[in-house]
């Protein structure tokens, strides 16, 4: 699977609580996705959706809205972008019919979520796949890269200045200022947090002892609140550096580092470079659970190893009559080829179809 190209973000300055469909058509590039058509478009439902999870898929869940409500226009979606882990929370509590999650369900997590789930249980279901950047703000540094372990030394703490010899070492004609590094990460529990920090342990074992979390565990550094938070801390501060993704970082305008993948190469963050390694996604997850397992040590040439996979999590059985309709029709369209291609610019990567087929027929169980 090759990335789409990517542009512009759609809706990026949404409230906390946003009803979506509010968004109008600021969404630049080939002027907004269509209105879907076939089976979604039939099974529209009426009433409120409620979502809250990821702000990761912020603006692929703004996308999907703005188009799904141009057929659909009886239904409400309303997505706050709380982070991944109080999406979760919300879901076990019942206040959201589905949940956003950077992260498929962990394993305690997911007996609370089956109960929440009468007669069923609750699956991950992927949606879009994204890469995270390595976004930073360093004057007169236009192309910085990085070995795994030393983004871990830097995230660590055990890297404090820019002119450190372990970023010397691998910038050997960068002009890399004596300056203090700030280090910038997420103060909510959060998706990319898990995955961000899952890259690091499994690819800088000896510089990354902290596991991986949704949780921020290092110590140091600047704590924000959501992909906003950090992206704009970042852009307004000189000498920073954070972990966010690609859509975010492109609409901030920001540097993105290159990542040294399993071959030994310097990975630029291109379309087609993260494409590369998610093609080698595998299936991790039993029966009509999807979540997927990513070879962060890729040796692909050219590969950015550097990615994430956006879940939706919901009930397979126990979904209230009046919500029903509308949570599969909406999840329908979203893993529909259509669908996918509507994020073609934003950034976001569509599932590859060997994936996108199983998560739709799953859809299509939903009771």
């Amino acid at each position: 699977m090759k990335l789409q190209r990517h542009g512009a973000i759609a809706c990026l300055a949404m409230t906390a609580v946003l009803a979506l469909s509010a968004c109008g058509s600021d969404n630049n590039g080939s002027g907004g996705a269509a209105a879907p058509s076939g089976s979604a478009a039939s099974d529209c439902g009426t009433g409120t959706i409620n979502a809250a999870g990821s702000s990761a898929q912020k603006n692929a869940v703004a996308e999907w809205t703005k188009a799904y409500q141009k057929t659909c226009n009886g239904l409400t979606i309303n997505y706050d972008p709380s982070g991944s882990g109080a999406g979760i929370q919300a879901f076990i509590a019942g206040t959201a019919d589905f949940a956003g999650s950077d992260s498929a369900l962990k394993p305690e997590e997911k007996p609370k979520a089956d109960a929440r789930c009468s007669g069923g249980q609750a699956v991950d279901l992927p949606m879009v796949t994204g890469p995270i950047a390595v976004a930073y703000n360093v004057q007169g540094v236009d192309s910085l890269q990085l070995k795994p372990a030393t983004l871990a030394k830097i995230f660590a703490g055990k890297v404090t200045k820019w002119d450190d010899p372990a970023i010397k070492a691998d910038n050997a004609d960068a002009k890399l200022p004596s300056a203090a590094i700030q280090t910038v990460h997420r103060n909510d529990e959060s998706g990319t947090t898990d995955n961000f920090t899952k890259f690091l342990s499994k690819t800088a074992t000896t510089d990354w002892t902290f596991d991986h979390a949704k949780t921020w565990k290092a110590p140091g550094g600047t704590g924000q609140k959501g992909s906003d938070g950090v992206t704009n801390f970042v852009k307004s501060t000189q000498n920073a550096i954070t972990y966010t993704e690609l859509s975010y970082a492109e609409n901030a305008g920001l540097k993105m580092a290159k990542i040294q993948n399993g071959a030994g190469e310097f990975a630029e963050l291109t379309a087609e470079n993260a494409g590369k390694a998610v093609a080698g996604a595998k299936v991790a997850g039993q029966g009509d659970d999807l979540a997927l397992s990513i070879d962060y040590s890729t040796k692909e040439a050219g590969a950015y190893p550097l990615v994430l996979v956006t879940y939706e999590i919901v009930c397979t059985k126990g979904l209230s009559a009046d919500k029903l309709k509308a949570i599969k029709g909406f999840l329908s369209y979203t893993s529909s080829t259509e669908g996918q291609q509507a994020l073609s610019d934003l950034g976001y990567a569509p599932l590859p179809d060997s994936v996108r087929t199983k998560v739709a027929d799953v859809v299509t169980k939903l009771a």
